[in-house]
């Protein structure tokens, strides 16, 4: 197995023993047990089962972030775009936190961790909603001042919204269908465009 495929492995493991047990009830023994490895392998590629962690946590940012770049590439029109981003961060992320059992428990209690390895992640996405914004502008769906700024305020606000997309306290009783025209609403009035016209 070459070194990639094993540290892939290793971190797969941990992912599933971290969700079943807690990152705290596991250790790096354990991890190397599952794995059908020695202990030596698992420390060859992870000093600490801290680095194993911020490993399963920068996988899981690589599925939402390979996401994200497959509707940041379709051929639709920008508004639709930006939508479709938002909709895809706050379904991917609840997603992630929902399949990963007890981990669940260590990404809002270790919050301030997890915001230090997603920092790449983030600025990733800023730039992808900058690229949006600004074929909007260029096409004349959007009347935008300042690209930068606006892309900023779009990754931070759907951020502060990921706990409570996650507890389902957004839109109580709304599935996602009929919610989006909601959304769509405020976010086209942001960027200075009806929905009505936008939708033509």
């Amino acid at each position: 197995m070459s070194v990639s495929k094993t540290r892939q492995m290793l971190v797969d493991v941990a992912r599933q023993l971290f969700a079943k047990n807690g990152v705290a009830n596991t250790t790096m023994n354990d991890i190397a047990l599952a794995s059908g490895k020695g202990r030596r392998t698992v420390y060859t590629y992870f000093s600490s089962k801290e680095e194993v962690y911020y490993a399963v946590i920068e996988g899981e940012l690589e599925r939402l972030s390979d996401k994200l770049d497959e509707v940041a590439s379709k051929k639709i029109r920008p508004q639709e775009k930006i939508i479709e981003l938002i909709y895809t961060h706050l379904s991917m992320i609840k997603e992630t936190v929902v399949r990963n059992g007890n981990l669940r428990a260590e990404f809002f209690r270790n919050i301030w961790t997890v915001e230090k390895v997603r920092k790449n992640f983030d600025e990733d996405e800023i730039e992808l909603f900058r690229k949006v914004y600004a074929e909007g502008k260029a096409d004349g769906e959007f009347d935008i001042d300042n690209v930068d700024l606006v892309a900023d305020i779009t990754h931070y606000c759907i951020k502060g919204l990921e706990v409570p997309f996650i507890y389902g306290r957004l839109g109580h009783g709304l599935t996602e269908e009929s919610s989006k025209p909601l959304v769509a609403k405020v976010v086209y009035g942001a960027l200075g465009k009806s929905s009505n016209k936008l939708t033509r």
